[in-house]
């Protein structure tokens, strides 16, 4: 499987080429974005161009970005959510547009996939809301197709996105491109792995792999926490078309990123190996 990291682990700095460094030196084949404006601004066209040399220079992949979710500066500010499920029109359109500028950054650095959630953390399951899921999924797609990026609907601990949901979604909408990124670590909270896998693995085109306990969203490195990764790991290989191994970790002050990722990846793909 291929070897991947999410930037989130560094979603506190402004994002640049020796924090991709790092990535690169864990033994990250890809690597994913996280489009936050204050660690990476895809407003700024420098940084843009930053990030995108960065990527010809070096043998990784820009394999997808994590699409904003809140429309501040700041990660987790507090500010105004993007939500393209919102009841108010004028909310889902807001949000629809800064997800666009999100994804014109394949203008100029090439990305494969787009990772959408669908609705905040604590979102209701409604059938307006189901209704303007499926219009700003067909809106987004319609919009990255052009750019050469596909949609991967994640699955969050919500009611409007849980596995049966966006299974629901897909058949709906009929798209042969539009895919998942599967979420270890939600799949986790909502249900167990192996269930919530095993409803979505013929779409899986991607993952979000962390630990945690049950209970709260804590993106801990695998290990850290209580999933059983010898069944997940063995899902993962079985999957129809195999997905990166993507680590989405939620990153400290000193930690020593390139050391964990080359650690973690070693255990994990060794993880039911002997099962299998």
């Amino acid at each position: 499987m291929l070897r991947a990291m999410s930037s989130y682990v560094y979603i506190k700095k402004r994002l640049h080429p020796g924090l991709l460094d790092n990535l690169a030196r864990g033994g990250a084949q890809a690597v994913e974005l996280f489009a936050a404006r204050g660690h990476f601004n895809y407003h700024d066209r420098e940084h843009i161009r930053e990030l995108a040399a960065w990527f010809k220079s070096e043998k990784v992949e820009f394999h997808s970005m994590h699409a904003p979710i809140y429309m501040s500066n700041d990660f987790r500010s507090g500010g105004q959510p993007l939500n393209i499920v919102d009841a108010d029109k004028r909310q889902r359109i807001e949000a629809m547009d800064e997800i666009k500028r999100a994804i014109e950054v394949a203008e100029h650095a090439p990305f494969r996939f787009l990772i959408q959630h669908i609705g905040k953390s604590d979102e209701y399951d409604d059938p307006r809301k189901f209704d303007n899921a499926l219009s700003g999924i067909e809106h987004l797609r319609a919009f990255a197709r052009p750019l050469g990026v596909s949609l991967l609907l994640e699955n969050t601990p919500n009611d409007l996105a849980t596995p049966e949901k966006l299974q629901e979604m897909i058949k709906l909408l009929r798209y042969e491109d539009l895919g998942v990124c599967f979420d270890v670590g939600h799949a986790h909270m909502t249900s167990s792995v192996h269930q919530a896998f095993g409803a979505l693995e013929q779409r899986v085109r991607s993952t979000h792999i962390h630990d945690n306990r049950g209970d709260k969203d804590t993106h801990l490195w695998p290990g850290e926490g209580t999933i059983d990764w010898e069944q997940t790991m063995q899902s993962l290989r079985g999957a129809p078309q195999a997905p990166a191994l993507m680590l989405e970790i939620e990153g400290e002050e000193g930690m020593d990123v390139p050391r964990k990722m080359a650690e973690v990846f070693g255990k994990l793909e060794n993880a039911g190996v002997a099962a299998e």
